[in-house]
């Protein structure tokens, strides 16, 4: 008798759980690499503030953000996207150039929330004669996979800084891992670009022995070549704790913002549930902050006034602002060709 009690109350625990899994809304979220920042940002909301939203929130992996606002415009079930300030922009400003698949892309975006300032690390060989972020000129360079928040900042920086598209011979298109393989044994490529809030884990994940075969360039901010990129992207500081297996000293790097995205959604259950997201995050926040990313003590939940083109979506912004005001927050600490900008963000076959 007492092993039949058991086990119906067992088979009930197991039936209230799965009643409880199959009632929470299955969402994705587009990040970028498994192995950057953007993904582990995505984990933290997945498992910090999607279960109080009664959200089953799955992290998806991608090439970048490039490739995420596609995604977020078209594919089923992904409902939010981790973008990158600089190539939300580029859409924009195709959109207004009259690109119809740019303004079918982005018209109906909304941000969720400013997060914080991704840095680029530019890598190269420990013998490399390049030091700086303006000597890459005539170097072989890899931005990282079509698509990806890297390429658009490798392609944008150089024109930027030298006045001219980097040459393609000089331009590769692989993954980072492949990337550094390369620059470190064949050596046909200078220089690896990477894109992810510090610590990225890639990088952080080396062992001290990589000082041997790979440094980071600086950037400089004062010289001539600097003061054109500093009008889209800001200096910004690799701090040596960061990357306590490469680093002794702190050094400025150069950084873009990121931004919590979504689609402007007008279904009434979508939005109803997009909003209990943004009040949890709210709620939460304390906990990102302490639980999670140590790139979530950047971000501060606040609205500042967004470039023009951009807008923050009602519901979440409505619900954030509510909880703040309650004071239920805890203290937080066209062309016939293409460029190849747009060749990266995919507005080119």
């Amino acid at each position: 008798m007492i092993r039949q009690i058991i086990g119906v109350l067992a088979a009930a625990a197991l039936c209230l759980q799965s009643a409880v899994a199959a009632g929470a809304t299955p969402y994705k979220i587009v990040t970028a690499s498994d192995k950057g920042t953007y993904f582990a940002i995505g984990k933290d909301l997945a498992r910090l503030v999607a279960p109080d939203a009664d959200i089953d929130l799955e992290v998806l992996a991608t090439s970048g953000s490039a490739a995420n606002i596609k995604l977020l415009r078209y594919e089923a079930g992904v409902k939010l996207a981790i973008v990158q300030a600089d190539v939300y922009q580029a859409f924009i400003d195709r959109a207004r150039s009259g690109n119809p698949e740019a303004q079918k892309m982005i018209n109906p975006l909304r941000v969720i929330l400013p997060l914080y300032d991704t840095e680029i690390h530019y890598i190269v060989r420990a013998d490399s004669p390049l030091n700086y972020l303006h000597d890459i000129k005539d170097a072989k360079v890899n931005g990282g996979l079509i698509g990806s928040g890297a390429a658009l900042i490798t392609h944008t920086l150089y024109r930027m800084m030298f006045n001219a598209p980097m040459p393609e011979a000089n331009a590769s298109y692989i993954s980072n891992e492949e990337a550094l393989v390369k620059l470190v044994s064949d050596k046909t490529i200078d220089v690896v670009v990477v894109a992810a809030g510090q610590p990225a884990p890639l990088i952080a994940s080396m062992k001290p022995e990589a000082q041997k075969f790979i440094k980071l360039l600086k950037f400089d901010p004062n010289h001539a070549l600097s003061q054109r990129a500093l009008t889209t992207y800001s200096a910004a500081t690799v701090r040596a704790s960061s990357y306590p297996n490469l680093l002794k000293d702190n050094f400025t790097t150069i950084a873009v913002g990121a931004f919590l995205v979504t689609y402007d959604y007008n279904l009434k259950s979508t939005v109803r549930n997009l909003a209990d997201f943004g009040e949890s995050l709210c709620h939460n926040f304390s906990k990102l902050q302490a639980e999670g990313h140590p790139k979530w003590r950047e971000v501060e939940l606040a609205f500042p006034k967004l470039s023009a083109g951009w807008t923050y979506y009602a519901p979440t912004t409505r619900e954030i602002r509510r909880c703040l005001a309650s004071g239920k927050k805890a203290p937080s600490p066209p062309r016939s060709t293409c460029s190849a900008e747009e060749r990266i963000i995919g507005l080119c076959s």
